[in-house]
């Protein structure tokens, strides 16, 4: 044998050992946010970076590429893979999949990402999965949600409730092909580019460690301002969660994402509207409807040239975007032909508020404080150690 054949056939084998040792790990744990129990735990987590996209650029050092007989592929640096009509085309080899991975990283479109490196074709384009450890995920997600600079006890508690999230979902989507997006529709994660030690320190010092109520992990959501009061998760998404009845909460009034205000057309408003599928023609008026016990608009009234059109305002604000409106605590008015919104807080206000819990850091309280204050009723448990 030589020894690029030698190299070649233990690269391959190193790639599989890795997806064995992950899956054994995924057969062997026990069952996560068992109250009061340090288990052993699998610690990797499916993220997709991309989805649908037509191609993508891979790169790095020391990178090993195979397709999916775990073959090595003997191309050059940089890959570039595309959606082909039978699969996947890399540097104009067809495949069905890929799998890369790295000593230190793999980068994709420019950004560096840790782990193992999934590219798959779908109906619509590419789709992009990094599996890693979750807590190199965590590492990588603190400066994405908050910053770093913040309190520590802030890191801290961003730390416990993303490990919380991921695991929650994790165990959802557990026969999906990943666990969690890499936008604001689960958590923000943009790789390893942004990892720092502060960040590193709030991940670490609490390893392990997940909310739970009633022995199980809990579906920890959170957003950035809560304008005041948190929401309760049935106002949101249609059902009630014990740990999440919305709290009283001032600590945040005084961030730059407090307040806000938008100026938006009519015409766009009704476009935008019908690309939502609600059928508005000649959008002349909006009004407020009622409102929740957090202050929170639950519906709007659209008055148009065919009559009057009611909407939730958790689905107007969806289809206006998340960012314009910035969260359902709002007032808005109608001036000829455009639409003044002025509002409190930003994101769907379930949870822990980022700002919220960055103030009462800086007030003095630890995380564990801080958790509790915003997911009453939950435990803090330490369900496996830092590897």
């Amino acid at each position: 044998m030589s020894i690029y054949d030698f190299i070649k056939k233990f690269c391959t084998g190193l790639i599989r050992l890795n997806r064995l040792i992950a899956f054994l790990l995924l057969c062997l744990c026990a069952v996560p946010g068992v109250a009061g129990t340090a288990t052993l735990q699998p610690e990797m987590i499916r993220v997709a970076l991309l989805k649908g996209v037509e191609s993508v650029r891979l790169d790095g050092q020391s990178v090993i590429a195979t397709d999916e007989e775990g073959k090595l592929l003997g191309l050059n640096l940089p890959l570039l893979v595309k959606r082909s009509r039978i699969g996947l085309s890399v540097n104009g080899r067809y495949v069905r999949s890929l799998v890369a991975t790295a000593p230190d990283f793999v980068l994709i479109n420019g950004k560096r990402y840790r782990g193992i490196i999934e590219i798959t074709p779908v109906d619509k384009g590419i789709l992009v999965v990094d599996e890693l450890h979750l807590e190199d995920y965590l590492v990588g997600l603190i400066n994405c949600e908050i910053s770093s600079q913040w309190p520590m006890e802030s890191i801290k508690s961003q730390a416990v409730i993303a490990r919380s999230y991921a695991i929650f979902q994790r165990d959802a989507r557990k026969n999906a092909p990943y666990h969690l997006e890499s936008s604001v529709m689960d958590q923000v994660y943009d790789g390893c580019d942004i990892e720092d030690s502060r960040a590193a320190r709030g991940v670490s010092e609490t390893a392990g460690e997940v909310l739970t109520f009633e022995g199980r992990v809990i579906q920890a959501f959170y957003h950035s301002n809560c304008g005041g009061h948190t929401d309760a998760a049935e106002n949101v998404w249609g059902y009630s969660l014990p740990y999440l009845p919305g709290v009283d909460c001032k600590y945040c009034l005084t961030a730059s994402s407090g307040k806000w205000q938008q100026t938006i057309p009519l015409k766009k408003i009704e476009s935008l509207l019908k690309g939502g599928t609600y059928q508005v023609y000649g959008l002349r008026e909006i009004r407020a409807g009622g409102r929740n016990k957090s202050g929170r608009l639950n519906e709007l009234l659209l008055l148009t040239a065919k009559g009057s059109v009611p909407i939730p305002a958790v689905s107007f604000r969806k289809l206006i975007g998340y960012s314009i409106i910035k969260s359902t605590n709002f007032e808005v008015r109608t001036v000829g032909d455009d639409a003044f919104f002025s509002g409190a807080g930003y994101g769907h206000g379930v949870g822990l508020c980022q700002w919220g819990a960055k103030q009462r850091a800086e007030d003095g309280f630890d995380y564990r404080e801080i958790l509790s204050y915003y997911y009453p009723g939950t435990r803090l448990v330490k369900i496996y150690s830092d590897r």
